[in-house]
């Protein structure tokens, strides 16, 4: 027996050894990829909020991206899916035009006012740099899944300065329900090493101030978990209607450029008709505003419309900022309807409303932690689990797998993907209908 164990430490080494080395490769990629990307999207903002006039650019702007997508990024139009499908199902290595093709995109449109987020752009480039290496270093298929997932990791931790919570952002969002942990060692470091990358390049991240945290008692656990329903049901309408109208605009609309040219005039239209300034981009001082005052309540469902316009015409960007704003907003809408201090809901909505439309409570929990202190932990996981059963089996991510349904009524099989599930459903449906 212990001549077994010292085999098997011996083996050990080698393999800890190499993901340390990989991983540290992944890590400088991606975060320096992110902290580029990042300085990038301070100007682009900057420059918008300067001159307002250019959100009525925002029609050609996607009409140029949409352009450039349709001629040279076809075989990386589906950004994170296509990341999810090869960790799935591993076929031929990602193109390394995804990076720059996703970059430029992104910051073109929060350049002219697109409501779109981050999240997506660093995950994708991380995702694509690292898949670079599978070639270099001749990695086999399953070694090429982990690199992937430490690429996911390391470009979600250092856009948002959260180690942990990218460490297990790129483990859970794989499948709802199942966790890979053989890839936990390379996770970790790459999105470790990759948020100090991100910080010695001169990155600084948002902080969030939480000055009061309710204790956990029996009202407030009952008020998170209806507020943690809301949440849930807030992520479910925003992954439904963001696909559905992807759906329905490349129904309407044969030739992919003129997608996000309608879409953008709808959306400069609308900030124009509405003063819905406050609606697009990243929408971070509205996001600090909500941990600090009242705000008005439909501010989350603003941001939802023009976030759901943005992204399902074919503006490029992430789901995740604008889930934060939507959560934050809510949350604090919520507040006094809960009797809780709004800027602690203003923060469970923060990180609940993506826990349910990405379907990763584990890693949204340990988000709250990271950014709100340890103190709000507790009642974060309550509201991050509500929202995650409550978001039902959907999400922003059509990639992503069942590896377990969410509840035995479900009964959904294993490996199956979410964009399949209505067809599944109907099938089944039909197979038991009376003849």
């Amino acid at each position: 027996m212990t001549r077994f164990h010292r085999i098997e430490q011996a083996e050990l080494l080698p393999y800890i050894g190499k993901w340390l080395a990989i991983s540290a490769a992944v890590a400088v990629l991606a975060g320096s990829a992110s902290a580029f990307f990042l300085f990038a999207l301070d100007w682009a903002t900057r420059w918008r909020e300067a001159h307002r006039q250019a959100i009525w650019l925002l029609p050609l702007a996607g009409f140029a991206v949409g352009w450039v997508y349709h001629r040279l990024g076809k075989s990386v139009d589906r950004g994170n899916n296509l990341l999810l499908d090869e960790i799935h199902d591993p076929k031929k290595v990602v193109p390394l035009r995804m990076a720059p093709l996703v970059l430029g995109g992104t910051v073109v449109s929060h350049l002219f006012g697109a409501s779109v987020g981050r999240e997506g752009t660093a995950v994708q480039m991380g995702g694509a740099l690292a898949d670079q290496l599978t070639l270099l270093l001749r990695l086999k298929a399953e070694d090429r899944r982990i690199l992937l997932m430490a690429g996911i990791s390391a470009g979600f931790a250092s856009v948002f300065g959260t180690p942990l919570a990218g460490a297990l952002f790129g483990l859970e969002v794989l499948a709802i329900g199942r966790m890979r942990y053989d890839a936990l060692f390379p996770c970790v470091v790459a999105a470790i090493v990759a948020d100090q990358v991100g910080l010695a390049w001169g990155v600084h991240h948002t902080h969030y101030a939480v000055a009061q945290v309710v204790p956990v008692a029996f009202w407030s656990v009952a008020a998170v978990v209806v507020a943690g329903i809301v949440f849930g049901l807030a992520g479910l309408t925003f992954a439904s209607a963001t696909h559905r109208l992807g759906g329905l605009m490349k129904r309407w609309i044969a030739y992919p450029p003129l997608r996000p040219l309608v879409g953008g005039a709808v959306v400069a239209t609308a900030v124009w008709a509405l003063d819905g300034y406050r609606y697009i981009g990243l929408g971070i001082p509205t996001i600090v505003q909500a941990f600090q005052e009242p705000l008005a309540p439909w501010d989350w469902l603003g941001k939802l419309a023009f976030t759901v316009a943005s992204l399902g015409s074919g503006f490029k960007g992430g789901e995740v900022t604008p889930l934060f704003y939507i959560g934050a907003t809510l949350g604090n809408a919520l507040a006094p309807l809960l009797h809780l201090p709004f800027p602690m809901l203003a923060a469970l909505g923060f990180v609940a409303v993506f826990a349910g439309a990405a379907n990763t409570p584990v890693a949204t929990t340990v988000m709250a932690v990271e950014l709100f202190g340890p103190d709000i932990g507790p009642l974060a996981a309550i509201a991050c689990v509500a929202s995650y059963l409550c978001s039902g089996h959907a999400g922003i991510y059509h990639a992503q797998r069942v590896g377990q349904s969410k509840h035995q009524a479900a009964g959904l099989p294993a490996d199956l993907r979410l964009e399949e599930i209505a067809g599944y459903r109907k099938a089944e449906r039909s197979r038991h209908a009376p003849e």
